[in-house]
């Protein structure tokens, strides 16, 4: 296990002094990657009867004989097993392909000797807070944070480094807070007061980003990925739904910063609490952002229990840090959750009276001149209308009534009539193959309404009706009515329809075998996991039960689980590298006594996140500079001991937004619904045989930040790499390097425009050739190029105008590129030559990482 690597070099040193192994660090990952897939907590699962996930089961007599007899390894059959040569006798089997290595059985040969002590799951146990350890000569640190890393930098041998330049700390900074680069000008000032006041400069400009709009744009970026919001409801027909209002409540929600508990319970449980307002109705559809089928033939029930699981494993994964999906079946093979927590668990989102499929109030609605846009919205869903669509909406709704009311003044004038002509054919069937021509509309003779004039098949046969005997007066009310409907439903499609949470239909819910709606098992009731501790007593057990839950003291996993993906968006990666996995098969966590006094601290500062996160980027910590010696790569390849500071290739989505920044396009209008940037033609096309077709957007549209790009769930934007799909929930940040990304970055549209706008803009700057490549250097990576980098850029600059001046017709091809007008009087062979370097600076190694 990778992610343990640097915990299981303890175990030797922990040997050879002689020191008391851990069972939480040095045994437990042994026993759950090689054991308790056979005998573990799942009783169903187990093998001969044995448990070895706890002491009582693991010392516990089978026929004589005992797994671990503690301080006796002749006596313990397990041990006995595990080195033997017989391989019907050996443990692991040869057949589960595992196999214990030297140091493991040496590891677990030294704990049975010690006593073979078990200790409870460090993640289980709630966190209190630990002393904070005092540096050396008796000194303390002015932040907690540090004094938790320098106790084991000292322990591994290694030194912190040095303080980052303040063109650095500005850059690393200002992307983690606000997602976008510095300006020149802020850096500027930031370096100039750092000399003077390097402690004050530091606070200042925390303070700054903190409170920036920009900042909760940027924050709500993994929230969306965990939440796994998309702008469409995926499988084939993808349709389209309107949760964005969702997704700015999100941004709102981190740059008022609102205490994580209510962000919790709000999104959780919004719609129970007394009297909710809009936005607490809204913050609910965190839990309706799971994909939704709308195809012919699905089974409404079948669709709303995969719903109902999606709640389950998205709720468990985000707060809880706990791997529930098997649960839906068995036991868990690793963890202490039975298929009955899962199922009470349920059993608490099982109340909703959605109807698994879509309200076919939305079909397909005019949405522009030249294109329908197909809605699936699923009930319960709340209706946003702006002032104006208020307004709009009223007026259309007053039209159709009026029209209601004429049509219902005047149609005794034609009931009678056209009742009599159904009722006739109805007597006599010959007339209708006599009077209709479809055979759909022959079927709706025996089955139209009469009584109900706006019945499917009675439309039909109105229809006819209304032909076969001329141009009638009703007819022509009629048409009002459908003129006015059609008025108003484009009025609908232009407002909001959020879908979310409102617990009106109380349903018993029972296990459901092999985890299909058609095999329910036991009846259950609502709960939480019972190892956990329990919801108070003599209370409701709702949503809003379960989000108090969460966020009580009593509760061990919330706080760590959620201060450690803080922690990861800063440095890369977790205190615990499993964000998703708090239980027995994740990693442990590199600092856990930090993790458990950032954990209390965040608690009891009112679950205070902006203050959580001023503490972790003011720590010497996070400002050390990244440079990285030898001696550290042979002791902390991974920087798990944090000796140097975080370096990693940004987010995709930052880098576009990067771009678009630097070249001066972005545009930052905020909130609001989706919108289409550039992208290849023919991908929405291709994966839907043509039934969904992409609408590129015009103006602001083009350039605003990646947060507000429409995310359709069958394809994500094709501009973003290493981006999860947002099927379900994603809490790890993916990074990997292939050729599509570096095609990607430049050749993509975005880029390219960016890259010659960028350009333009640096032509019409009155500097010569080095002042202009010294000046997009330093915007893109803040510091001043070094002398080899200034001559390989003029190099480039000199190749690319020589490669131009023989191809102008390539050259004007290429500054064409994008929908932002050209410069008609620059010339054309020198933009494109500097749009080429441009391009090159983009791709930097430096521009693309923190």
């Amino acid at each position: 296990m990778k992610s343990l690597r640097f915990l299981f070099l303890l175990s030797p040193l922990a040997i050879a002094s002689g020191a008391d192994l851990s069972f939480n660090r040095d045994i437990r990952p042994i026993l759950s990657e090689n054991c308790y897939y056979c005998h573990g907590f799942d009783s169903n699962h187990r093998k001969a009867k044995l448990r070895l996930d706890s002491l009582e089961g693991a010392t516990a007599d089978h026929d004589g004989t005992r797994a671990l007899v503690p301080r006796d390894l002749g006596k313990s059959a397990a041990w006995q097993r595990i080195i033997s040569d017989d391989p019907d006798e050996l443990m692991p089997p040869p057949d589960s392909h595992k196999k214990l290595t030297s140091a493991q059985k040496e590891v677990l040969k030294k704990w049975i000797e010690q006593g073979a002590k078990y200790e409870a799951h460090w993640a289980f146990v709630a966190p209190v807070r630990p002393a904070v350890p005092g540096i050396a000569n008796g000194k303390t640190s002015e932040n907690p944070v540090d004094a938790f890393i320098a106790q084991g930098l000292v322990t591994a041998g290694l030194q912190p480094s040095l303080e980052a330049m303040p063109e650095a700390l500005i850059r690393r900074l200002t992307l983690d807070l606000t997602g976008l680069p510095p300006t020149l000008a802020e850096v500027d000032a930031f370096v100039a007061e750092s000399i003077l006041n390097p402690k004050s400069a530091m606070q200042t400009l925390v303070d700054r980003l903190l409170n920036s709009p920009r900042y909760g744009e940027h924050m709500a970026m993994p929230w969306l990925d965990a939440a796994r919001y998309a702008d469409t409801n995926g499988y084939q027909g993808d349709a389209y739904r309107m949760n964005w209002p969702w997704r700015d409540w999100v941004v709102r929600a981190f740059n008022e910063n609102m205490p994580y508990d209510r962000f919790t319970i709000e999104q959780l449980a919004g719609d129970l609490l007394e009297k909710p307002t809009n936005d607490q109705l809204v913050a609910t559809a965190f839990n309706r952002n799971h994909a939704l089928n709308a195809e012919g033939g699905t089974i409404p029930e079948e669709n709303r229990t995969k719903n109902v699981f999606d709640r389950v494993e998205t709720t468990s994964g985000v707060f809880l840090g706990l791997t529930m999906q098997c649960c839906q079946c068995h036991d868990h093979k690793f963890d202490p959750l039975k298929q009955s927590d899962y199922y009470g668990m349920y059993a608490i989102f099982n109340q909703i009276s959605e109807p698994g499929g879509v309200d076919k109030r939305f079909g397909k609605k005019p949405y522009s001149d030249d294109y329908d846009r197909l809605y699936a919205v699923e009930s319960p869903y709340l209706t946003l209308p702006s002032g104006s669509q208020a307004g709009e909406l009223k007026a259309a709704v007053k039209v159709r009534e009026k029209a209601t009311a004429d049509f219902n003044a005047r149609k005794q004038e034609f009931v009678q009539p056209f009742t009599q002509w159904v009722e006739e054919m109805r007597a006599k069937p010959a007339l209708i193959e006599e009077r209709i021509t479809d055979e759909l509309d022959r079927r709706a003779v025996s089955s139209a309404k009469l009584d109900n004039l706006f019945d499917g098949n009675t439309q039909r046969l109105l229809k006819i009706f209304f032909k076969l005997n001329g141009h009638a007066p009703w007819a022509d009310l009629k048409q009002a009515i459908d003129q006015a409907r059609i008025a108003e439903e484009n009025v609908l499609m232009t407002i909001p329809h959020v879908m979310v949470m409102r617990d009106d239909k109380p349903r018993e819910t029972h296990i459901l075998l092999r985890g299909s709606y058609e095999t329910p098992g036991d009846k259950v009731e609502p709960t939480v996991p019972a190892f956990l501790p329990a919801l108070p007593a003599g209370g409701k057990t709702d949503r809003l039960a379960l989000a108090k839950w969460l966020v009580s003291p009593e509760q061990p996993l919330m706080a760590r689980v959620t201060v450690n993906r803080f922690w990861q968006q800063f440095f890369g990666h977790g205190l615990v590298k499993t964000p998703d996995d708090f239980g027995m098969q994740g990693a442990l966590p590199t600092h856990p006594e930090l993790l458990d006094w950032l954990a209390v601290e965040f608690r009891e500062s009112g679950w205070d996140v902006k203050r959580l996160v001023r503490l972790i980027v003011t720590s010497k910590t996070y400002r050390q500079a990244s440079a990285v010696s030898p001696e550290m790569l042979a002791k902390d390849p991974d920087n798990s001991l944090l000796a140097r500071g975080p370096r990693y290739r940004l987010d995709s989505r930052v880098l576009r937004d990067q771009a678009l920044a630097l070249s001066g396009l972005l545009v930052e209008k905020r909130g609001g619904a989706s919108v289409m940037p550039y992208q290849p033609p023919g991908v929405w096309e291709d994966l839907s045989f043509g039934k969904n077709r992409y609408f590129q957007g015009q103006g602001d549209d083009l350039h605003r930040r990646s947060l507000y790009t429409f995310w359709r769930r069958s394809v994500a934007p094709t501009s973003f790499f290493d981006v999860p799909a947002r099927q379900v929930c994603a809490l790890k940040p993916q990074r990997t390097s292939t050729p599509l990304q570096a095609l990607t970055m430049l050749n993509d549209t975005t880029f390219v425009e960016a890259a010659r706008v960028w350009a333009t803009s640096l032509m019409l700057v009155k500097q010569d050739d080095d002042a202009r490549l010294s000046q997009a250097f330093r915007a893109a990576t803040t510091r001043l190029p070094e002398p080899r980098e200034a001559v390989a850029m003029k190099a480039m600059l000199i190749k690319a105008q020589a490669h131009f001046s023989s191809r102008e017709g390539e050259a004007r091809q290429l500054i064409r590129t994008g929908d932002v007008p050209v410069n008609e009087k620059l010339n054309a062979v020198e933009q494109a030559a500097w749009t080429t370097v441009c391009l090159m600076i983009f791709n930097l190694d430096e521009t693309l990482n923190k």
